[in-house]
């Protein structure tokens, strides 16, 4: 059954704050190959004008997580993961991520449309730290696999 177009517009409740720590963003960027200095030593990072480390450029997905979760499992929109493909995701940054930031995700769902039996989803997700600052919004479209 394809998602409700109606469902554009609809937002979720912020996040839960979370705490961005030198080792996670250390781990993500052993993880995914980024071996600029910046990511793992404090003092390489200073020295570039950052207050700490500085999380890779798509790190923000680790961060948006939860906000995402409430997507593919709200009922009433019916997401089935189990036929779910990643299909595009950007990034507007307003500064960076850096270790010691507490952010703030606010996800909406920007676009449903339905293309040879499959149903496409974008969400706008807009990460804020604590008090309010933006930091960088996200755009994640899906794509959730017909059954033909």
């Amino acid at each position: 059954m394809p998602m409700d177009p109606s469902f554009v517009g609809r937002t979720y409740p912020p996040t839960a704050p979370y705490q961005v720590g030198r080792e996670k963003i250390r781990e993500f960027a052993t993880a995914i190959g980024a071996a600029d200095p910046a990511h793992h030593d404090p003092d390489a990072a200073r020295a570039l004008g950052h207050p700490d480390v500085v999380a890779p450029p798509t790190f923000p997905v680790v961060v948006s997580e939860r906000a995402s979760q409430r997507v593919f499992t709200d009922p009433e929109l019916g997401v089935d993961f189990s036929r779910v493909v990643h299909g595009d995701q950007r990034f507007a940054y307003v500064r960076p991520v850096v270790a010691g930031d507490e952010l703030v995700c606010h996800l909406t769902i920007e676009e449903i449309t339905q293309r040879g039996g499959h149903d496409f989803l974008t969400t706008r997700t807009e990460v804020v730290t604590t008090a309010g600052e933006p930091v960088v919004t996200m755009w994640s479209k899906i794509v959730v696999r017909g059954e033909g």
